[in-house]
């Protein structure tokens, strides 16, 4: 019985290194960028094609130069626990669940982390084996970047319509500000549209969109930001 018990144990720690060392590229980039910033993302490659993301230009704003209403809508609207969890939010996977079973307010329960690593490294698919990357390199991202990087990250990569990613094009293609002049209610808009920012870009002034831009609009002075 001992015996099999060791075998269990080594088996499972061979399998572990063998996952890390597989994982090692991707966790050096996650440390390098607490100061480098990604030049395209794993999402931009997949959705646009290699080629073609190569020639996208992410137009990099610092996070003092991201007006605060901007990250409080984001926050209110994809992960208002943002500051209280280690990157996985059981209470609001619970909650997703729950509301999923009963047919109402359908939603996922990823938190700005998940999303990030998930643009950074991953892609769009719902398998059980990009779910296990995910969370592991969410691991290494709250244990190498602050949640201020993490939030600057996630506001320059996030996509908001064909071909648009980052808060600077984002905030000058809707409304033809810098992102540091966005007031609330503009700030508001732009966090409803990253759920589905291709389809809300042809239809962002349809009276679902509207009603959801007032709800964060509503809830993003109560948000938690770094």
């Amino acid at each position: 019985m001992i015996s099999s018990l060791k075998k269990i144990f080594v088996a499972i720690t061979i399998l572990t290194i063998g996952y890390l060392v597989f994982l090692t590229p991707k966790i050096i980039e996650i440390y390098k960028f607490k100061s480098i910033n990604p030049k395209t993302t794993s999402m931009m490659k997949y959705q646009l094609g290699v080629d073609y993301a190569k020639n996208i230009k992410i137009d990099w704003v610092v996070y003092e130069m991201i007006n605060n209403s901007m990250k409080r809508a984001v926050v209110a609207a994809e992960d208002d626990r943002f500051m209280q969890h280690s990157g996985i939010d059981i209470r609001s996977i619970k909650d997703a669940y729950i509301d999923n079973l009963h047919q109402k307010n359908k939603r996922g329960g990823s938190t700005i982390s998940q999303q990030l690593v998930k643009n950074l490294f991953l892609n769009p698919s719902k398998n059980i084996y990009r779910k296990i990357n995910e969370a592991a390199l969410v691991i290494f991202l709250e244990i190498f970047l602050s949640k201020k990087r993490i939030l600057e990250l996630y506001l320059n990569i996030a996509e908001w319509g064909d071909g648009l990613y980052g808060i600077k094009n984002a905030s000058q293609f809707y409304f033809n500000v810098d992102p540091m002049s966005l007031n609330s209610y503009q700030s508001a808009k732009l966090a409803s549209m990253l759920t589905n920012p291709r389809k809300y870009q042809k239809d962002r002034h349809s009276e679902f969109l509207t009603k959801k831009t007032n709800q964060i609009f509503r809830r993003m002075d109560y948000s938690n930001i770094p």
